[in-house]
């Protein structure tokens, strides 16, 4: 089964609904052909018979009477009775029994079409809650290989698609093959023989239809691709547009874009080809149906076998067919883009996830002995070297740890292993005598804060954003002011217009990066983790803001394990202990007066002052 249709099947939950519109489908296209065969008896009295209705009637039993079978029951005598005579009001009767019929299969067409738009739109939201749900939990190192920009294409753009192609199918596809069908039933009531000619064409539709459908799927896929990497350019470029300004990069950034939209123009010219040949070749085969069709009934009229309001009636009704049937090629086409965008959407949900919830793994008690990496290794996906190679350590529950080195040298990847966003190649990390990769992700990450250099904000209020991730039990105004004051932002949240209501806008641009640090820190405070990791978190904060923050932070990191990544000197010198790295290896460790004695690299370091002033000896990914 192909992705389309195994997430069509997600409709089926609306089992009720679905049921209920697909027999609203058929009661619209039965009232249509019951219709077309109703307006034969008014042309043969138009045009030939004379007869009043109860004439025909009686006729009508007399012809089936005597064949006795069930698909043609005799009428009731007394309906016969009932029915006025003459022409005229033969006609009327018949007309009027059509205006009830077209207001039924109106009401019925109707009914289909809404609780179908519910049942596919019901279905893609679904879909697109289960992409966004797998791609939230997918492995950090599957994120960072692909690009955000092809994520949210497949999330937002591909979802929409496939909603469409649902639409199509339920809505579209239903109500057409129904009443073209119901066409073609009474064309074959009418006249079984010239019905026949016509669908000796139905096999070289298909075939053409078939061709058609799988180009317009390849092109798609494409056009899908080369949309989300047009999307990258226009994110990237309006994400980082203090950069472009600065540098003058807008002709850079405008090439960029352009390149990456001709190969969106040249994807949607193959899909343009494919849906303009559709529409014309069917007209073509069309056309000489009608036209053998014509010469057939032309022959059976002069010869007497067949009336005019016969051949009248089959020709409306098989072109009431053709009509009913001609969208489907339009329909078809939708449906093969939205196979195309299937396909990419399964792609992403069929891929590798972190076990969040497995019962099978223990939870993790609060972290109160030593956190140890046992000669782990660890390579990024195509790098030609580990970015950690042996690293074996041993920090001791609430100790205060500082990891320095050069830019690559692994420092951030290291402490990245605790959280588990990444997985040793080889070697273990243990918490308590624990290895991390035996216990629930959840109850493991519920006792660590983190706070990184790109501080991260969402769109909301001040207090919303330091209590993220949190239930509102713990993250009560109370203690959300408490944690906003152990980070010393209190102060300045104080004299926003509307105070921790006040709106962060996207990104937190709104803030300044000393802000928006101190909030992040905020948020980390109030989770009341077991284990802090701070990776250069007061990168951007001034120096006197930096001694209050180390103050705080040494006082909240009682009790507490304090990872740190820096580049000041100043949170280095406070640490308990000091790890040097460099290519991803431990090569000393100790106080910050004892590594100055004996450690060359450490004394470079601490002599710029400013640690990430050392050369970089390793791809920055690593760091």
């Amino acid at each position: 089964m192909t992705p389309f249709w195994s997430q069509a099947r997600l409709m089926l939950r609306s089992r009720g609904l679905a049921v209920t519109a697909l027999v609203m489908a058929f009661v619209s296209a039965g009232g249509l052909g019951v219709g077309i065969l109703g307006l034969v008896p008014v042309l043969r009295i138009i045009f030939g018979d004379h007869k009043d209705l109860p004439t025909l009637m009686g006729e009508w039993n007399a012809r089936h009477a005597a064949g006795g079978h069930w698909y043609t029951p005799t009428l009731p005598q007394w309906l016969i009775d009932a029915t006025p005579a003459g022409e005229f009001n033969a006609v009327l009767v018949i007309v009027l029994a059509l205006g009830v019929l077209t207001v039924i299969g109106a009401s019925a067409n109707f009914l289909h079409e809404f609780l179908s738009l519910t049942i596919s739109t019901r279905a893609a939201a679904d879909l697109r809650r289960r992409a966004f749900h797998r791609v939230l939990h997918m492995p950090l190192g599957e994120v960072v290989r692909g690009a955000s920009s092809d994520l949210i294409s497949r999330i937002i753009s591909d979802s929409s698609v496939v909603q469409r192609g649902f639409q199509q199918l339920t809505s579209k596809a239903v109500a057409q093959v129904t009443k073209g069908f119901a066409a073609l039933v009474a064309a074959f009531a009418l006249n079984w023989r010239l019905t026949i000619i016509t669908v000796v064409a139905a096999p070289v539709l298909a075939v053409i239809l078939r061709k058609l459908g799988k180009r317009i799927t390849r092109a798609s896929r494409r056009q899908m691709q080369s949309q989300a990497r047009l999307l990258e350019a226009a994110g990237e470029a309006t994400r980082g547009f203090r950069v472009v300004k600065v540098h003058g990069a807008e002709r850079y950034e405008i090439a960029r874009f352009t390149r990456a939209n001709e190969d969106v123009l040249r994807e949607s010219m193959k899909v343009r080809t494919a849906r303009a040949v559709a529409g014309p070749l069917m007209e073509v085969i069309a056309i000489f149906v009608a036209g053998g069709l014509a010469l057939v009934a032309a022959r059976q009229i002069i010869a007497g076998h067949l009336d005019a309001t016969s051949f009248i009636g089959v020709l409306g009704a098989l072109g009431i067919c053709g009509a009913s049937l001609k969208p489907m090629t339009g329909i078809l086409q939708d449906i093969q883009t939205a196979r195309a965008a299937s396909d990419r959407l399964q792609q992403l949900i069929a891929g590798p996830v972190e076990e969040v919830r497995d019962t099978r793994r223990h939870t993790l008690a609060r972290h109160n002995e030593s956190i140890t990496f046992e000669d782990v290794t660890f390579t990024y996906a195509g790098a030609e070297s580990p970015a950690l190679d042996g690293v074996s350590l041993t920090i001791a529950h609430g100790e205060r740890v500082a990891v320095v080195g050069p830019n690559g040298c692994g420092k951030t990847t290291l402490l990245s292993l605790v959280p588990r966003l990444y997985e040793p190649s080889s070697g273990r990390v243990l918490i308590d005598g624990n290895d991390i990769s035996r216990v629930t992700l959840r109850s493991l990450r519920a006792q660590i804060g983190v706070v990184t250099q790109e501080t991260v904000l969402f769109r909301g209020t001040v207090a919303s954003n330091i209590a993220y991730g949190l239930p509102p039990e713990r993250a009560t105004r109370e203690r959300i002011e408490a944690a906003a004051k152990r980070a010393h932002a209190h102060d300045f949240v104080h004299r926003l217009p509307q105070g921790y209501d006040t709106p962060v806008g996207e990104a937190g641009l709104t803030l300044s990066g000393g802000q928006r640090q101190r909030l992040a820190i905020a948020r980390a405070v109030l989770r009341d983790p077991a284990i802090l990791i701070m990776d250069e978190a007061t990168s951007m904060i001034d120096t006197e803001s930096e001694a209050q923050i180390a103050q705080a932070i040494t006082e909240f990191g009682k009790a507490r394990t304090c990872l740190i990544v820096a580049h000041r000197l100043s949170t280095v010198v406070s640490a308990d202990r000091i790890v040097v790295m460099e290519r991803g290896r431990v090569v000393d460790q100790g106080r910050h007066e004892e590594l100055l004695s004996r450690c060359a690299l450490y004394r470079g370091l601490a002599g710029s002052a400013l640690l990430d002033d050392a050369p970089a000896v390793q791809s920055p990914r690593s760091t």
